[in-house]
């Protein structure tokens, strides 16, 4: 079966070897080819080839151009090899979905939207949120009746949204996203009762991301702050760059948690990632949307609990209390979540090995075999087991 993908990821094409890369790595062994349209990108606008059978085509033009593109070149492209099945990565302003429409349309090859995530959704926190929400919906009224399904990430927040805005059940299919390379992300291996390394950071809590609006960290230092008052003082560590980091780093000695909590901007590896997360008790995120979020669940893999707000999959893994806890929105539902977990101390090693055991359905191979073969299902080709 062959395959012609529109994605809004460009790195590929201007020599990054970053998720989409490596997701290709496994994902293309289910297809005898994969084509892929991507955004302009700076430098010649050429063919790049990776894993031998994933063509990667760059559009010549910037957004305004991107419909009649994508259309122009998906439309040759079938022409000429002959997919069976067009996959749209649709977010923003929707050009990836049009075009697609548009190819489905001259061609006769199906296209099914892919809706990683939708801004706004389940929390507004701002009139852009609410704008490209409403744009969101008005795009899946419009591809209810063109499109031949529509992707989600998730079994609960993105369904029962696409069902209210009038989508059948029968036609959102759920093929998780999130991969984990369960090599590097995983439980320690150690002899019960042995010490930790010399050296190694400890901290009560652990959040992993970019520092901007939509994460929530304001709220996880306010959650702190409440926590500190009702007794519970708690060390925390923020990894990750972003706008708003400098006024974080002031929210947090203005809220006198100055001596708790640390910032760093990155990691040198995954590897030291995953020490990091087997050093925490608990990994938290305070998010207000979200396709996964992908940190959480590598923390998972590594046997650590997880506190979130009901955001991406985290409704899904976390609803009944087995693998950490759901949290509220507002500071104080994060406080009273963080509460119910880490003050149930003997029950943390436990909620550690049940959050690895869920995390394995996330391991790489393992993920995008699902992916694929969903894919080839819904193009009426025979599962492959590689």
């Amino acid at each position: 079966m062959k395959l012609l993908m529109v994605s809004g990821d460009r790195q590929v094409v201007i020599g990054e070897k970053g998720p989409f890369h490596s997701m290709q790595r496994e994902f293309s062994r289910y297809f005898e080819r994969i084509d892929v349209i991507c955004p302009r990108a700076d430098g010649p606008i050429t063919t790049r080839v990776i894993h031998g059978n994933v063509h990667f085509h760059p559009a010549p033009c910037g957004r305004v151009g991107m419909v009649n593109y994508i259309e122009g070149c998906g439309t040759h492209l079938i022409r000429q090899h002959g997919h069976r099945l067009v996959t749209s990565h649709d977010y923003g302003w929707f050009y990836n979905g049009f075009g697609s429409a548009r190819i489905a349309r001259a061609t006769g090859v199906p296209y099914l939207s892919e809706l990683h995530h939708i801004p706004g959704i389940p929390v507004a926190v701002n009139l852009r949120d609410r704008f490209d929400r409403y744009v969101a919906r008005k795009y899946v009224g419009w591809a209810r009746s063109r499109a031949i399904a529509f992707r989600v990430v998730n079994k609960e927040e993105l369904p029962s949204l696409l069902h209210s805005w009038g989508v059948p059940l029968a036609r959102i299919l759920v093929l998780p996203s999130l991969y984990i390379d369960q090599d590097v992300f995983h439980e320690r291996q150690e002899v019960s009762g042995e010490p930790r390394e010399p050296g190694e950071p400890e901290q009560d809590l652990l959040f992993v991301g970019r520092m901007v609006n939509n994460k929530g960290v304001d709220r996880i230092i306010d959650a702190m702050a409440i926590l500190a008052r009702r007794g519970m003082r708690l060390t925390a560590l923020f990894v990750g760059k972003g706008p708003l980091r400098p006024a974080l780093m002031r929210r947090s000695v203005k809220r006198g948690l100055a001596d708790v909590v640390r910032f760093v901007e990155w990691v040198d590896s995954p590897a030291d990632l995953a020490q990091l997360y087997r050093a925490s008790r608990v990994c938290v995120c305070a998010s207000t949307c979200e396709g996964g979020p992908r940190f959480t669940v590598e923390a998972m893999a590594c046997g650590t609990p997880v506190v979130s707000t009901a955001v991406g999959v985290m409704g899904d893994l976390l609803g009944d209390g087995r693998a950490g806890g759901l949290a509220g929105f507002d500071a104080k539902g994060l406080a009273d979540g963080l509460e119910r977990v880490l003050a149930d101390e003997a029950g943390l090693a436990a909620k550690g090995r049940h959050a690895a055991e869920l995390a394995r359905n996330f391991e790489y191979a393992r993920a995008l075999g699902v992916y694929a073969n969903g894919l080839r299902r819904l193009a009426g080709e025979t599962e492959l087991t590689l």
